[in-house]
């Protein structure tokens, strides 16, 4: 019986397909930092059964209509604004993501960042390789205390409860907004529900976790950035798309706010001329939430569990719904 063929949109490990490969039959972009362009990928997934693809990857209508044969589209991420999924259902394309296996690791980096600006981790090293550092002084490149301070989440979803938990252990009060309450990240982990405004004036920091959907795009806006305090400090390990960066940019270099960590921004790669990576006051890193040996390997054998799935005639173990 012939093999399903998928099509990997980007070079990983061997051993990863190892255990796969009675089964289904890879065929891959073989570059591991540059994305497949899209011409190839059109020509790819016309033999395609099933696709493994990455966020840099647009599955569009277009891309559907030209793959005949697509079953499944197993997305190596959390997010999937990267696929229309309706298209895809219209289609009868499964669509999995993967949900829980990066949870952990993405709160580790979204409070190693909200560390890294509040104390200014990044310029005090820039600031040693420059050859700066030849004298002491009381606030030299002082930054702002952690603990104890209010943690404003937008978004309390598990990486947002997980975020909680970090914040907790510094004693740090914590406020969330989310589209529903979620009574047991109050009961357990001392949260209090704050409306989307509320949040921004109370909030030393403002972390956003939030999915980018019409709703969500440029929540943060020059409003919000207004309502915040002029001590706070900004978050992002979303997507960028929530975040208007020409407000953002101009929030920070006008102290509108004092400070942002953003490891996500609205066109990526982020340009290095871009006005957000010229300032001082922002901690901006290449969208590494779940860059971790162990998770990417755990978040590729679950995009590989999915496609065997479906190919099995079983259910996918995290499908996407329609949203």
């Amino acid at each position: 019986m012939k093999k399903p063929i998928v099509y990997i949109t980007r070079k990983i490990p061997n051993e990863i397909l190892v255990p796969y490969q009675d089964s289904l039959d890879f065929r891959m972009w073989e570059d591991e930092e540059t994305p497949v362009p899209r011409d190839v990928l059109l020509e790819e997934v016309k033999e395609a059964d099933g696709l493994l693809c990455l966020l840099t990857e647009k599955i569009d209508r277009e891309l559907l209509e030209n793959a005949p044969q697509v079953k499944v589209v197993a997305n190596m991420a959390v997010g999937y604004d990267n696929i229309d999924v309706g298209a895809a259902l219209e289609k009868n394309v499964i669509v999995t993501n993967t949900p829980d296996v990066l949870t952990e690791t993405t709160a580790d980096l979204a409070f190693s960042l909200l560390t890294a600006a509040a104390r200014r981790i990044a310029e005090a090293n820039d600031y040693i390789r420059a050859g700066k550092w030849d004298h002491w002084s009381p606030y030299l490149l002082a930054g702002s205390d952690i603990h104890g301070k209010k943690v404003g989440i937008v978004g309390m979803g598990r990486i947002g409860e997980s975020i909680a938990k970090r914040a907790k252990g510094f004693g740090m009060p914590i406020l969330y907004h989310n589209r529903s309450r979620k009574p047991s990240a109050e009961k357990d982990l001392g949260a209090t529900y704050k409306e989307f405004d509320e949040l921004l004036r109370e909030a030393d920091f403002v972390v956003s976790v939030i999915p980018l959907t019409p709703e969500t795009r440029r929540m943060f806006n020059k409003d919000a950035f207004r309502k915040m305090k002029t001590s706070a400090i900004f978050i992002n390990v979303s997507r960028g798309g929530v975040v208007d960066e020409k407000a953002l940019y101009h929030a920070l270099n006008e102290n509108t706010i004092h400070a942002a960590g953003l490891d996500v921004f609205e066109e990526e790669p982020i340009d290095a001329n871009h006005p957000l990576v010229k300032l001082d006051n922002v901690v901006c890193l290449p969208h590494i939430g779940s860059a971790s040996v162990e998770t990417r390997t755990k978040m590729l054998k679950l995009c590989m569990d999915n496609l065997l799935a479906v190919f099995s005639g079983e259910s996918p173990i995290t499908p996407v719904k329609n949203p």
